[in-house]
């Protein structure tokens, strides 16, 4: 398999579970709409416990997938879902550290954070997945150029679909 299909074949678990959250449209906010110490709210209303085990059985749906398609890929049925569960979880964990910090520099919920909306969550769900199976220097160094890009695209997708309410 080409390094850079490897690269993009390896974090697409991460990329769907990442995304999916907006389709399930959860109610309950994952800080319950608490505050920080700050007065300002720990995550927002975006934040949703439906959105986030949505976005979780969704991103390990895809590594099943994937394992079905090229399960020399992953060796075997157990490495999938591990992983799959360490890139969703990881990248879901990442996009709420960047929510906590948004919230604390007073970003609005769904106000762009050029870099920290399309690189937290890639970066988290890489070291979750560090212990399982590693990508190369050069095709992490991919990820981070295109990830800002298919990021933009599936905004738009979602925001095209009436999943999301603007296009960032």
């Amino acid at each position: 398999m080409n390094p850079l299909f490897e690269a993009l074949w390896y974090i697409l678990p991460a990329y769907f579970a990442n995304a999916s959250p907006v389709i399930f449209k959860g109610k309950t906010p994952m800080d319950f709409g608490k505050e920080f110490i700050d007065g300002k709210r720990l995550l927002g209303d975006g934040k949703t416990w439906r959105g986030f085990f949505g976005g979780l059985l969704t991103g390990i749906f895809i590594s099943i997938i994937q394992y079905h398609i090229t399960p020399n890929f992953y060796g075997s049925f157990a490495v999938a879902l591990k992983l799959g569960f360490a890139l969703s979880l990881g990248a879901l964990i990442g996009d709420l550290i960047g929510s906590f910090v948004k919230r604390r520099v007073g970003m609005e919920r769904g106000y762009p954070a050029v870099g920290l909306d399309q690189w937290g969550f890639l970066i988290a769900a890489l070291i979750f997945a560090y212990p399982i199976k590693t990508l190369s220097t050069g095709q992490v160094l991919f990820l981070l150029a295109v990830t800002p890009f298919i990021h933009w695209f599936a905004n738009v997708f979602a925001y095209k679909m009436g999943w999301k309410s603007v296009p960032w």
